[in-house]
């Protein structure tokens, strides 16, 4: 058995289809959030770190080598500390001439290597006279400045200590000395705060609850649609659907109400025209009757009478056909097991050959009269030309009913032929075993106003085999 992870319902396909949609976009969507976040987060630190490393350059750079030294040592101690350096005496600005002058750093694009990104936003910041060097720190880091992580990454810092990155920045001074500087970044930059999934679970969750109420009001009005269609022909009562929903729905409720009606309309017609038939059919074939008795010949009496039996019996089936399934008697519990040896006990009592075996898990919802005629012509046909019937019930999903006979069975070209009103085999034009021919087209009908099926197929091993299948309703 193949199991399906999408539904097979339409229900479940557009709530599925939708959820699925929904999440992608909100994946969508974060992974976006986190791109934009990232790439803000790389030029926030680049920014920052290139502010402190020109601001303590520029600081640092009028004073000779014994000082510099000497302001580099304090400068350590003091970002060891985790404040932001600054040299004793001088203004937090950096100093005399000002801050470090703005060459429009901000404005260079924005690079994907950390690395190169602060080489030139330092090269634009500090200007060519100075030598700039960037790299990973190596596992044997000599003694630098180290620069307190930005305040936006302190808390991911302390949190994943072991994800952290560390570079070494190297600055030459124009009179040739040199400063390292050591600066520590998180390679995912600022992470998505934790508010954000709440509030995209709960949107989804929101989402998908309307969209649950949504796909229900295309579905359901869909739902009911489908039972009134397959109600047909099995209940002789109407059934009149809301028309409710979308303007689509609402106009196939109503196209369908109408068609029922009309439906209906053409069915009571047909009804009162064929009871007016059957009354007027009736009255002539009696008075034949009546005058061939009245005949002083007995030979002639009963070769007409036979003529007359014969039109009697097209007659009753003629309208038996045209009433059709439409009797009046409604659906109701059937014990196929019983009904079928009820049949086979009639059979046996007129000295028959009738086996039946298998059986059916449950009632089936139906006709009782109307299965019970279609059995019975599906019984004779195999007796009339296969001296026996055997009968074999499959029951699961569809209630299938097989009745076997051994005779010589169809030509292949004639297995849907036989189907036809007064179609008859040239083999079975005899007035002993040829019928009227409308048994089949009886016991198909039958079959068809159950939601079912009636077939023929040629035995592989002699015979005819009747297959009738009956839909268990949902």
């Amino acid at each position: 058995m193949r199991i399906s992870l999408w539904p097979e319902s339409l229900f479940g396909r557009l709530l599925a289809a939708s959820v699925v949609a929904v999440l992608i976009a909100q994946a969508a969507a974060l992974f976006l959030i986190a791109q934009d976040r990232e790439r803000f987060a790389l030029q926030a630190s680049v920014h920052e770190w290139t502010h402190r490393i020109s601001e303590t350059t520029l600081m640092l750079q009028p004073l000779g080598l014994a000082e510099r030294a000497e302001a580099v040592s304090e400068l350590s101690a003091v970002a060891a500390r985790g404040r932001r350096p600054h040299l004793v005496g001088m203004p937090p600005d950096g100093p005399e001439h000002g801050p470090p002058p703005d060459r429009g750093f901000l404005r260079l694009p924005l690079l994907a290597d950390f690395e190169q990104a602060l080489r030139e936003h330092l090269r634009s910041a500090l200007g060519s006279e100075f030598g700039i060097g960037v790299a990973p720190t190596p596992l044997s880091a000599p003694a630098a400045i180290q620069l307190p992580v930005p305040f936006y990454e302190a808390h991911e810092l302390a949190t994943h200590e072991g994800s952290a990155r560390r570079y070494d920045v190297t600055v030459r001074f124009p009179d040739g000395g040199t400063v390292l500087y050591r600066v520590t970044r998180m390679p995912g930059g600022a992470p998505l705060p934790r508010n954000l999934f709440l509030n995209l679970a709960l949107l989804v969750l929101i989402l998908v609850i309307v969209l649950y109420l949504t796909a229900r009001t295309i579905t359901r009005p869909l739902s009911d649609l489908a039972r009134a269609a397959d109600n047909i022909g099995r209940d002789s009562g109407r059934t009149q659907l809301e028309e409710r929903g979308a303007r689509e729905l609402r106009d196939a409720a109503h196209a369908f109400n109408t068609m029922q009606d009309r439906l209906h309309r053409y069915l009571d017609s047909r009804s009162r025209v064929l009871a007016a038939m059957s009354h007027d059919l009736k009255s002539p074939l009696t008075r034949l009757r009546l005058q061939v008795e009245a005949l002083d010949n007995p030979a002639m009496e009963a070769r007409i009478g036979i003529e007359l039996d014969e039109m009697e019996a097209m007659v009753h089936e003629a309208l038996s056909l045209f009433r059709g399934f439409d009797d009046g008697a409604p659906a109701t519990s059937v014990d196929i097991d019983a009904l079928l040896a009820r049949i086979r006990a009639e059979f046996t009592n007129m000295g028959q050959r009738v086996s039946v075996s298998g059986h059916a898990q449950s009632p089936f919802t139906g006709k009782p009269q109307s299965l019970k005629r279609c059995l019975t012509n599906l019984i004779v046909n195999a007796i009339k030309f296969g001296t026996r019937a055997d009968v074999l019930v499959e029951d699961g999903a569809q209630l299938i009913i097989r009745v076997r006979d051994q005779g010589p069975g169809i030509p292949a070209e004639e297995l849907e032929r036989v189907f036809e009103p007064f179609y008859r085999l040239e083999s079975s034009r005899n007035r002993d075993s040829g019928g009227t021919g409308l048994g089949l087209t009886i016991a198909r009908d039958i079959a068809q106003a159950h939601g079912g099926s009636l077939t023929l197929h040629n035995l592989v091993t002699g015979g005819l085999e009747a297959v009738l299948t009956l839909p268990r309703r949902r």
